[in-house]
């Protein structure tokens, strides 16, 4: 999250006015992310969370917002977003689509431990099960053509050695997604970017995953992939923490078992979940979006981790 589109109490207000919520007192932006404009917002008591969308747009909004619902209604601890009076959740601020959903309780973690992976993983199954009947359905939006599309902008900027890396990564992952054991993966709507500052624990409970802003439909395994290369890695080389690889894992596969063809595709699709947020902090990084709080991440890290997942056993999806 950063602040792209700055937004004060007299530009909220009158907006807040067709809700049944009494007037701010109080806007603050969130500093972290890349994306979107986002804010605290305080209403008597109680704080929500204002996100005023950068790219997406009108038309594309109500999947996420949908799913979020879909989520909330079904027990998952997700941020819900409020209705105004007529029932609307999508709205317009500052000339940007936007919402307000529910702030969950506590804080993100940044050195979790194997009991925490545990929780993220049996809600990550959770939420995989409860967003199977979800009617609306679009690609991960970050996925294969996203890959395609994005490689030939970054190679100039990118040295020789890593231009071939990436070269190489997308052609394996291009040939990999062409077979049946890939086909054949379960899928669904996934969220694609469950990272340590996207999830919020309240002390030692899970309170809840948040920013769906990339979710989509893809193999829900690389969903479990994308967790597990941050919530299960020493943040300095890259390298899996198997205490915490083993109770992430253990704990989705007892809500949602792993099945044959997940077994066999875990190692390339560690390896994709590395490629599309390298490929993902390269392009941010080299061709930035102006904000008033914004950092670009660092795309060595994934660089590195990719490069563990190709050349370093992966550990045993089931055991």
């Amino acid at each position: 999250m950063a602040v792209f589109t700055p937004v004060t109490l007299d530009d909220l207000n009158p907006l807040l006015a067709r809700f049944p919520l009494a007037p701010a007192t109080a806007i603050r932006g969130i500093g972290s992310g890349i994306e979107n404009s986002n804010f605290f917002i305080t209403i008597q008591n109680d704080e929500y969370v204002l996100t005023l969308f950068e790219k997406l747009t009108h038309e594309e909004l109500p999947f996420y917002l949908n799913l979020m619902r879909h989520l909330a209604e079904k027990g998952v601890k997700v941020p819900a977003p409020i209705a105004d009076k007529k029932g609307n959740i999508l709205h317009t601020l500052c000339g940007k689509p936007a919402c307000i959903v529910t702030k969950l309780a506590g804080d993100w973690l940044p050195d979790p431990k194997p009991i925490h992976c545990a929780e993220v993983g049996a809600m990550m199954a959770e939420m995989h099960k409860a967003a199977q009947d979800y009617p609306e359905s679009q690609p991960n939006p970050r996925g294969m053509a996203w890959w395609i599309e994005t490689v030939p902008k970054v190679l100039p900027y990118i040295p020789a050695e890593a231009a071939a890396l990436l070269r190489a990564e997308l052609a394996y992952q291009q040939t990999f997604q062409q077979s049946q054991v890939y086909q054949r993966l379960p899928r669904g709507p996934v969220h694609a970017d469950l990272f340590r500052n996207n999830v919020m624990f309240d002390g030692n409970a899970l309170s809840g995953f948040f920013d769906f802003y990339f979710a989509g439909v893809d193999a829900w395994l690389f969903d479990v992939a994308v967790a597990v290369n941050d919530w299960c890695i020493d943040l300095e080389t890259g390298e899996l923490d198997m205490p915490r690889v083993r109770t992430y894992l253990d704990a989705y596969h007892a809500v949602r078992p792993f099945t044959q063809d997940e077994v066999i595709a875990w190692q390339p699709i560690l390896r994709s979940a590395a490629l599309r947020f390298w490929l993902s902090r390269l392009y941010d990084f080299y061709m930035p979006r102006e904000a008033e709080l914004l950092t670009p991440h660092d795309p060595k890290h994934f660089e590195r981790i990719l490069k563990r997942r190709i050349n370093e056993p992966s550990p045993a999806l089931i055991v």
